[in-house]
């Protein structure tokens, strides 16, 4: 599994996030399911194809129990663009969950019985487009398109997606949210509406998923970024909401610019004749730091 992978699913695979999620956008904020209810689902499964196993793995999925008895299995997609192949992915996760359910155990005395363990399997898939709708197939038929002659239509079953346009949510179904999810969905649903961002002064939970999972959603590093050191490490304490993300980012951009200028300015004063411990002294850097801007731009 890629970074981007683990970094996309990080925040849905908590608990409390994912039932909200759940509770928010099929039961209409009720809270139905509750995170103690959910249990960890098998995320891959495997299947034959033309030239042998291969594998097929969802974003996240979770069962919802109760009593040790197995409500449902919940599924969650994430997709940034409209894709026609969503219905035909989604059959693949929901067939082989299905699948997976029929199973077999042979006892002490050898044998083989069937273990019927049933429970239905639901598929969400969230679309963070915000520039449009989503304008793909929605139902296998859609997706099937004109390779599905009448004649045989009604033989077809037509597998509909559970589609939700998070940047198109209503204010009431913003509101529902009860956990960090809600500053994710909060901020397409202000760029699919103005084109700008105004940051919440709520303090988040999950700060490190939260941004994480923006920057894969946005592709702009940046979120990612505001919580890292220059060593790789967290920053601990310093980020509280997304208000804190927003002033991080820009003083990031900021200090940046102000690197780039005192680098420029070292070079400029070493082709003048200066040597690296004048620099350094009237720049407020290390010599060494100063050594390594010379370097990098060939002037040494």
């Amino acid at each position: 599994m890629g970074e981007k992978d683990i970094t996309e699913k990080a925040l849905i695979s908590c608990n409390d996030v994912f039932a909200d999620i759940v509770n928010n956008l099929v039961f209409g904020g009720k809270k139905c399911v509750d995170e103690a209810e959910l249990e960890q689902a098998p995320d891959r499964g495997v299947y034959r194809g033309d030239t042998g196993f291969r594998e097929l793995e969802r974003d996240v999925s979770k069962y919802w129990k109760a009593n040790n008895i197995r409500i449902a299995l919940l599924g969650i997609e994430n997709q940034t663009v409209p894709e026609d192949d969503m219905p035909i992915r989604v059959i693949g996760y929901d067939g082989l969950a299905y699948r997976d359910q029929i199973r077999y155990e042979t006892d002490e005395k050898g044998i083989r019985r069937k273990i019927v363990e049933r429970c239905p399997v639901i598929t969400l898939v969230l679309y963070f487009g915000y520039e449009k709708h989503w304008d793909k197939a929605r139902t296998l038929h859609e997706a099937l398109g004109d390779t599905l002659i009448p004649e045989l239509k009604g033989l077809v079953n037509d597998y509909a997606i559970n589609l939700y346009e998070i940047a198109y949510l209503t204010d009431e179904q913003l509101e529902g949210f009860q956990s960090d999810f809600k500053y994710v969905a909060d901020y397409f649903v202000q760029k699919q509406r103005t084109g700008t961002y105004t940051g919440s002064h709520e303090e988040m939970k999950h700060v490190r998923e939260v941004l994480q999972l923006m920057s894969v959603l946005t592709g702009d590093n940046r979120f990612a970024s505001v919580t890292e050191k220059e060593n790789g490490e967290c920053e601990k304490g310093e980020i509280h909401n997304m208000c804190d993300v927003l002033d991080a980012i820009e003083k990031k951009g900021y200090d940046k610019g102000e690197a780039s200028q005192a680098k420029n300015d070292a070079i400029g004063m070493y082709r003048k004749g200066l040597d690296t411990t004048d620099i350094a002294e009237i720049t407020g850097n290390s010599t060494e730091t100063i050594i390594g801007w010379l370097d990098e731009a060939g002037v040494l």
